[in-house]
């Protein structure tokens, strides 16, 4: 018998990571650790970047990539632990469809805002006397804007791709939140056009922000390299060591990873590969930005210096 068409689906389950309930206890407060502090540390350098001092196109943009990697993880962390804690695998078709549109708006624009942030440290230490010409404050507002406009857009197609396909038989999606590539395959209608519109915009989208930082990188390096101080040099350099950190996170995790699950067709490889580029690199970025950079940690010194000293007031 042929399966039943079914367009009015109202759920799907998430079969997570493990049916085991004494690793579900484990699951629960390893993920819960790790959202809290992506939380909490992103939340610390948007409030350091808020102080005077630090207004710069460089803290700009790195203040909205902690907003975005908050964004993020509570795409579909929360959503987890609650699964968890109500022994619940469902998630409502409405859902599934929100989570997945959020999820890939979010991931594009730390794509994005990592590609900028590259284009930044090109300006500053290959064309340095212009900095503050190029890098004004409108033209920061346009690449934020164009970033967020392309995400948008691309969010929204992928999630119109989807909303067209039916679904029948079981509705079982073998992840821990409703990854795209998983709900496309499990349609029961015609999914070639998803498909090619999927990886169409996954090569447009994370090739050419890509090539973007590798040329800004490459000459980058060429204008060190033409430096004759050793302490020029290096000083040049610093400012682009947590910024390559964050991109080598980001992308080994996610494409490293991601191609090495499609080529064992295993489930269990893309969630991995998921945890670490949404989960483990959202969780490392204010440790990478806040541990190596002065300006940063100065900020956050001279808040907590207060915060100690106005304490005995309150209780007071």
């Amino acid at each position: 018998m042929a399966p039943t068409n079914i367009t009015g689906i109202s759920e799907f389950l998430l079969l997570g990571f493990s049916e085991e309930p004494e690793l579900q206890s484990f699951i629960s407060g390893l993920f819960l650790c790790m959202y809290l502090i992506n939380v909490f540390g992103n939340l610390l350098i948007i409030l350091a970047v808020s102080d005077p001092h630090l207004h710069t196109p460089m803290y700009f943009f790195l203040s909205n990539l902690s907003f975005v990697d908050i964004c993020l993880t509570s795409t579909t962390i929360p959503k987890m632990l609650w699964n968890i804690q109500t022994q619940s695998k469902v998630i409502t078709y409405e859902g599934c469809i929100t989570q997945m549109f959020f999820f890939i708006l979010f991931t594009g624009l730390d794509d994005f805002l990592l590609t900028v942030m590259a284009y930044d440290r090109y300006v500053a230490i290959c064309h340095p006397l212009h900095y503050t010409v190029i890098m004004n404050p409108q033209i920061c507002g346009i690449l934020l804007l164009v970033s967020w406009a392309i995400t948008v857009f691309h969010s929204l197609l992928q999630t119109l791709m989807v909303l067209r396909l039916s679904f029948c038989g079981e509705l079982e999606i073998p992840h821990y939140f409703c990854e795209l590539n998983q709900m496309v395959q499990l349609a029961c209608s015609d999914n070639f056009l998803n498909d090619m519109v999927m990886y169409f915009a996954a090569g447009l989208l994370a090739g050419a922000p890509l090539s973007g930082i590798c040329y800004s990188y490459s000459k980058i390096v060429s204008s060190i390299c033409g430096i004759s101080s050793a302490q020029g040099k290096l000083k040049a350099s610093s400012t682009c060591v947590s910024h390559l950190s964050v991109v080598f996170l980001f992308y080994c995790t996610s494409l490293g990873v991601y191609m090495s699950s499609a080529a064992t067709q295993s489930s269990h490889s893309s969630e991995i590969a998921s945890v670490m580029y949404t989960v483990v690199t959202p969780m490392l970025n204010p440790f990478i930005y806040s541990l190596r950079n002065k300006d940063i940690k100065r900020v956050l010194q001279a808040f907590f210096r207060k915060a100690a000293i106005k304490r005995p007031f309150v209780f007071s």
